[in-house]
């Protein structure tokens, strides 16, 4: 599962990498967890940067507040699952980001924090889809949620999932509406190992509330409770 990115880069970063506008201000962002307000570029809107909600209400689920948990869902069975079926078909996004974290268990209680990234620490999009529904109070809300898919040698040493990151030549084809479902389906793969980096980062960052540089930086593997862990 992935819990947790980041995004620590500017405005005009974001708009030249992905040669799309964003209207308004915007903070690198070193901490992003679910329920959060972000930048996406989705099917609808691809010069355009939106800011979502992370954390997708199924179409199926009325009036229902912005899921904690539902925040990924497995690439392998998207064509499948009547809840994501239509969001895949119709309603796919870029989710920008530079990083993301996942926990390495070493014990039944202990947990080290990973970061991940590209080799040259660059911009990259994970594959995901969005969903509009109406809250109780009438107001249309906008949600994403990110694909996740079998990891690779370099994150499968910490986790059994990764998030679909994809090629930069494939983000225009997510986004393109004549896309056909195979070759959408052929993007959903495993980034490559060598292509990317990973290091043990404090538990910092399991605070929501600590969104600054500190939880990004290379630390000896630590457990959740600040205790240096003999297996990293």
């Amino acid at each position: 599962m992935c819990g947790r990115y980041s995004l620590n880069k500017s405005k005009i970063e974001l708009e030249e990498r992905f040669q799309a506008e964003m209207l308004g201000d915007f903070k690198p962002r070193f901490n992003i967890a679910p329920t959060q307000l972000l930048p996406v570029l989705t099917t609808d809107s691809p010069k355009g940067f939106s800011f979502f909600y992370w954390g997708i209400t199924p179409d199926f689920a009325k009036n229902k507040p912005v899921s904690q948990k539902l925040i990924n869902a497995r690439s392998e069975t998207i064509t499948q699952k009547v809840s994501f079926k239509s969001s895949f078909e119709k309603r796919r996004c870029l989710i920008p980001a530079n990083g993301f974290f996942e926990w390495k268990r070493i014990g039944k209680k202990t947990k080290t924090p990973y970061r991940f990234t590209l080799s040259d620490e660059g911009l990259f999009a994970f594959a995901g889809i969005w969903e509009e529904y109406e809250n109780d109070k009438g107001e249309t809300n906008h949600t994403f949620l990110i694909l996740t898919t079998e990891p690779n040698k370099n994150v499968g040493e910490v986790h059994d999932r990764m998030p679909v990151i994809l090629r930069k030549e494939d983000e225009k084809k997510w986004l393109d509406n004549y896309s056909t479902e195979e070759q959408l389906i052929a993007m959903l793969r495993p980034f490559p190992a060598e292509e990317m980096s990973s290091y043990p980062v404090s538990p910092l960052v399991n605070s929501v509330s600590n969104d600054t540089a500190a939880v990004l930086r290379k630390t000896s593997p630590m457990d959740q409770f600040g205790n240096y862990t003999l297996f990293g």
